[in-house]
Parts: structure tokens; sequence; C-alpha cells
């Protein structure tokens, strides 16, 4: 049975208790693991990845889609890495061919999320260099994130999200098995100065083991 929907939306949250969840399950950031795929490495943001960030970020077809500003420059996304890309179990897409970041994905906790999580659950967030679309990676990488999640951090379900209009970000979640939950309409963007309906998704443990079969 589907949980009822969230009644939160909560853009600018406090990181507490991620950390305060991290902490439960015996991890700290010093800890937090390297994943890896056929083509991927998903790793801690460092701040020499500011440039790559950058080149990445500041492509206005890349940020307002999701519900964020491109990037101003280098020292903007240095910060960035700092103070949001910083935060237990977010990771940089890197590319084994290359060693270099093309993205991130990651879990949101607690009042990070934009929706009200029961407890052992969890927000999926990702996005992905304009060069890379269509080639498959963020799906992938969100699949090692669903293992992660459920696996080895023992969640039993996740949420996902995207804006009314992003369809990639839809068929990304349809690939990895989320299913449709419920929508919010009204959504205030404040750097856009616009509101948009935001679609929710959900995932059960067992609808994963089911799907990963």
């Amino acid at each position: 049975m589907r949980p009822a929907p969230p009644t939160k939306h909560c853009i600018n949250g406090s990181r507490v208790q991620i950390f305060l969840y991290i902490a439960n399950k015996g991890a700290t950031m010093a800890e937090r693991p390297t994943l890896e795929t056929e083509r991927l490495v998903l790793r801690a943001w460092q701040e020499s990845d500011a440039d790559e960030l950058y080149r990445h970020a500041k492509d206005p077809r890349i940020g307002p889609i999701a519900g964020w500003e491109p990037h101003e420059s280098v020292e903007y996304s240095r910060g960035i890495i700092h103070d949001v890309l910083s935060a237990p179990e977010t990771y940089a897409v890197v590319l084994k061919e290359t060693g270099l970041p093309v993205g991130s994905v990651g879990l949101l906790f607690g009042e990070a999320s934009n929706v009200e999580l029961g407890d052992n659950e969890a927000e999926v967030g990702y996005w992905i260099g304009h060069a890379w679309w269509g080639h498959g990676l963020i799906p992938e990488a969100v699949r090692e994130i669903q293992r992660h999640a459920f696996d080895d951090l023992g969640l039993q379900a996740l949420w996902c999200a995207y804006y009314d209009g992003n369809l990639n970000s839809l068929r990304v979640q349809q690939k990895c098995g989320f299913e449709p939950h419920h929508t919010v309409e009204g959504v205030r963007l404040e750097f856009m100065d616009e509101t948009r309906p935001e679609h929710f998704t959900y995932m059960t443990r067992n609808r994963w083991i089911r799907h990963s079969e």
C-alpha cells in the first residue's frame, strides 16, 4: 500500500537531521563510501572539482529545469561544493574513462528533502551535464544509489520528483522503477519568479527487489 501524500513542501531545509541520520547508521563524511558502476565512480565532491562543476552547471539547460539557478563563476561553484554538495550521501558522478565529474546524485534526508519523509526513507536527487544527456549515465548512477540506499543503509522507501516539463527526469525515474505518487501545484521558484507543479514518484524496497530481478 502506498502512503498518504506528504503535506510538507520544503525547499531550504536544515541539514541537522541528515547528520544525525548518518551518525545513527555509524557513518561519517570521512567514511563516505566510493560507489562504482560499469562506467562510473560515485565519490565525494572535492573543491578541486570546481572547474568541471562550473563547466556543466553554468549551462542554462541544466539548473532552471531542476529548480536551481545556473552557476555564475568557478568561485560560485566552489562555494556550492563547500556549502551544499558536501552533504552526506551526495556524490559526484565521475566518468571512469576520464576521471572527471559530469553530474551529481545523492540522497536527501529529513528537512533537506522536498517531501515529509517517513522513517527509513530518503529522496533521490540528480543532474548531469548536457553533453551526457541520452547516454544512460544518470539511470546507471541512480540504480547504484538505490542499491546503496536499500542494501547498505537499510532504507525501506525512496522518493523522487521532477518539475512539470522536465521529461528527461521523468524518463530517468521510469527507467529506475519509480511509480507516480502525487503532484504539488504552485511550487514557488524564487530565483525564476514563477511557480510550477512538482510531480513526486515513489519506490519501496520490495518493488526495487522485484524491479532488479
